[in-house]
């Protein structure tokens, strides 16, 4: 069993919280996260119909029967729950009592703000790490191959092909899950707006280009990137808001939160196609992003990362900010340094000069240079720790 470095942060607000929530992509081990914390709690599934329709229809009965140490999964199926959950868990006073799991983020997080505040501490579990994989019989040998592979647990643990894992995944979540969220009617309209999302990773979101593609207005696009966001399939990452006396870009980037997912969209198969294909360097991109916000999550803190560009094309690929620390991250997918990495690093410098520099690259080394701190992706828990 892998170890979700997640686990001790659970395990200590347990000790403080009468509710634990998990929320995280379909498939990322919630389930098997929360029976790992705690193999002693009652198991309850409300994708079950039967659960669900007990709850629905005799909330305090089902509450009343399932309490002393619970995991509900899928919760935000059975909204009516969180009332009588902030009822119940006030009046017996008991640290622990929940651990409450969902994949839909948007539509849990609604429900706990409203009626659980203050009651829940809540935790964002993504697929596995390249940290939580390393020195396991499942690790990559190198990046091309994590980030071909991706790194849902079943998939890696089950060792299954990523077009019959993929396939499988897209065709459950738009059948399942979109329905839920948004009804909406053409489903294969709705996939191909995935497999064009997939080609627009690392750009700035364009709904008009998009709409005139799929003859759709911008509405409907800003509508169903947040089904994307809502069930973890894709996120935006928002531009940093300070202007430093500069003209930014306002528009937001777009990144999914696993490369194997958009490498399977894009075609590639094998590392000789990711290193011939066009959206090599944002897939590399993408890929270090995601892992510096899963160390940040698996510390059970809440990432603050953004980007910068201003209108004359100097840009960062992600800033960081660390209380008043802004740390400046530019990624690369290149093995071999040379000076034009650094280029937008040193431009942000004499804008933000107390920013932290750091470069990202597809290389092996660490180095410590007078200016710019150096990671391979093996080093790079060291940018966010």
């Amino acid at each position: 069993m892998i170890q979700r470095h997640l686990t001790s942060k659970i395990n200590a607000l347990l000790e403080k919280y009468p509710i634990v929530s998990i929320t995280g992509p379909r498939q990322s081990g919630k389930t098997t996260l929360a029976k790992m914390v705690r193999p002693d709690y009652q198991y309850v599934s409300l994708e079950n119909l039967s659960n669900r329709q007990f709850a629905q229809s005799d909330p305090q009965g089902f509450l009343t029967q399932y309490q002393g140490g619970v995991i509900l999964d899928e919760v935000q199926y059975v909204p009516e729950l969180f009332s009588y959950l902030q009822v119940y868990t006030d009046e017996r006073t008991r640290k622990g009592e929940y651990i409450l799991t969902g994949s839909q983020n948007f539509l849990l997080m609604e429900k706990i703000t409203q009626s659980l505040a203050g009651r829940v501490a809540v935790f964002h579990l993504l697929p596995f790490s390249w940290n939580e994989l390393k020195n396991t019989e499942y690790q990559s040998q190198n990046w091309e191959h994590y980030l071909r592979e991706g790194s849902y647990p079943r998939k890696r643990v089950d060792d299954i092909d990523a077009d019959t894992f993929y396939e499988n995944y897209l065709r459950t979540y738009i059948e399942r899950d979109v329905r839920q969220i948004k009804n909406i009617m053409d489903l294969g309209l709705f996939q191909r707006f995935i497999q064009l999302l997939a080609g627009r990773i690392g750009q700035l979101f364009n709904q008009n280009s998009l709409g005139i593609e799929l003859g759709l207005d911008n509405k409907t696009m800003n509508s169903w990137l947040s089904v994307l966001e809502t069930s973890f399939i894709a996120f935006r990452l928002q531009p940093y808001y300070q202007n430093f006396n500069k003209r930014v870009v306002g528009t937001p980037k777009v990144y999914f939160y696993d490369t194997g997912l958009a490498a399977y969209l894009l075609g590639i198969k094998s590392t000789d196609d990711l290193n011939l294909h066009f959206a090599k360097g944002t897939l590399f991109e993408n890929l270090i992003i995601n892992e510096l916000q899963k160390d940040v999550l698996n510390a059970g803190a809440r990432p603050r990362f953004y980007f910068w560009r201003d209108y004359g094309q100097n840009e960062v690929d992600l800033l960081i900010q660390e209380g008043t620390l802004l740390k400046a991250v530019e990624i690369k997918s290149g093995k071999t340094i040379n000076n034009d990495f650094f280029k937008g690093l040193h431009y942000f410098k004499k804008i933000a000069p107390d920013a932290q520099l750091n470069l990202v690259y597809g290389g092996g080394d660490f180095q410590k240079r007078s200016d710019t701190t150096v990671f391979g992706i093996e080093q790079i828990n060291k940018i966010v720790n």
